[in-house]
């Protein structure tokens, strides 16, 4: 479904470079690093976890013998076969997208005065996909291992893809924008990296930051831990306890999106980022490839925790999930009631807060500084941080990589903690400066 609102395709009052918090100079190197490192390292992430029992230390041994030239012959090639795959799931998600049922969801106003339309259908979708993939599985039609037995084949393959359509994009934002929330910056690394387009679709009704972002990033998390755990079934005829957590917790949390997926399309990686390498490649690579990981790790170190340990460690993360969610259910809520729904059986604390669009309208918007948020102003981060440790703690402690989602995720939420402030104040000023004052915590209540 298409954008309500004014589409004529103004570029000027979008033609900036997105709030940083950061100088200019540290933002450029940072951009230029991830571009270039961010492919290297899913390759090494996928070889260490897979044929050196996670060990950054037999890594370093084995570039310390064979050099660079030795390193690169770890990284399988494209292939067709890989291919296949990728565009086979692609495809079955984008029918399921475009030709599921689904209630009619209007996004947030956008910075050139335009309202996103959606069809809210990602839970029916998510269902259908798993469902699908493991009756494939039962029927003998398809075996999940294989995808693992191919997947450094996989990695790299969409790594590249990934990088086409990245400059896709990017020429699609310069010649035929899909509505007046797109611009240049006149600089082609600032373009390329955060994008050009704030809502980038194909027609009227395929959105391709739904695609990128929840059909094949979120889709594909989930259908790799199943893929995953039925590699480890068929490699040691059982499935570890360790296992049975990790990915119980994983598929936890997924659901849970696929069930909010459309509060999800309020948030910043949708409201507020554009379509570029930062969310496009980072959904496409980054999402299968590193949020996966801890998965990833027990195919071949099945850790038996025992009944009581993977049960507190069950316990500790579907808590943290359960917080996660009811945190964006009473911001969605307060939204949606303007305000006037309960929270924690009490009447909310709210700041009113006006702002003037770019187009020059006077708005308002009310900040909830009760419940969860009263607690810091990005709460929910705090308890999906933790849920990650907690789908990650399986693995135990003999090798450090499988944290690095972990902290992977704890630098990402701090920086989008920091962007967020920052381009609130830019919008509410004095009444974010109120909100401040009234909630002085950005993640860690009393502490950070």
């Amino acid at each position: 479904m298409g954008a309500q609102g004014d589409q004529k395709l103004t570029r000027s009052q979008y033609a900036k470079e997105p709030i940083s918090v950061h100088s200019k100079m540290v933002t450029y190197v940072s951009m230029t690093a991830l571009i270039t490192l961010c492919p290297a390292f899913v390759m090494f992430l996928w070889h260490t976890m897979v044929n050196l029992d996670g060990s950054t230390t037999k890594y370093l041994e084995l570039y310390k013998v064979e050099g660079i030239d030795g390193v690169l012959k770890t990284w399988p090639m494209p292939t067709m076969n890989a291919l296949k795959i990728i565009l086979s799931f692609a495809a079955f998600e984008a029918f399921l997208q475009l030709y599921i049922p689904g209630e009619v969801h209007v996004g947030p106003v956008s910075p050139a005065g335009n309202r996103p339309v959606y069809k809210n259908n990602g839970f029916s979708c998510y269902i259908i996909t798993l469902v699908s993939y493991y009756g494939l599985y039962k029927s003998g039609y398809f075996n999940p291992a294989v995808v693992y037995d191919h997947l450094g084949e996989i990695y790299f393959t969409l790594v590249v893809g990934s990088f086409f359509v990245c400059i896709l994009l990017y020429i699609k934002g310069h010649v035929a924008p899909s509505s007046s929330d797109c611009g240049s910056s006149g600089n082609v690394l600032v373009d390329f990296y955060w994008g050009m387009e704030l809502y980038p679709r194909i027609g009227q009704n395929f959105d391709i930051k739904v695609f990128t972002n929840c059909r094949f990033g979120m889709m594909s998390w989930a259908v790799l831990v199943v893929t995953y755990a039925i590699k480890q079934i068929e490699l040691y005829g059982k499935l570890s306890d360790s296992m049975t957590v990790s990915a119980t917790l994983m598929l936890v949390y997924i659901t849970k999106f696929f069930w909010w997926e459309a509060g999800y399309w309020n948030s910043m990686d949708i409201a507020h980022d554009r379509a570029g390498f930062y969310i496009v490649w980072g959904c496409l690579v980054w999402v299968p490839s590193v949020y996966t990981s801890p998965a990833l790790y027990l195919v071949n170190h099945p850790v038996e925790l025992g009944m009581p340990l993977a049960a507190a460690i069950t316990a500790a993360g579907l808590l943290c999930i359960w917080i996660n969610y009811d945190a964006d259910l009473q911001r969605q809520t307060f939204r949606k009631t303007d305000g006037k729904a309960k929270v924690w059986g009490k009447v909310p604390n709210k700041i009113v807060a006006t702002y003037v669009t770019e187009k020059g309208e006077k708005k308002q918007s009310l900040l909830l500084v009760s419940g969860w948020w009263a607690m810091a102003r990005h709460f929910h981060y705090l308890p999906e941080i933790s849920a990650a440790f907690f789908w990650t703690v399986p693995a135990l402690f003999s090798h450090p990589l499988p944290y690095f989602y972990v902290v992977f995720l704890t630098i990402l939420l701090v920086d989008r903690a920091e962007r967020d402030d920052k381009r609130c104040q830019t919008k509410y000023k004095k009444f974010w400066d109120e909100y401040k004052r009234t909630v002085p915590c950005k993640i860690i209540p009393h502490i950070f």
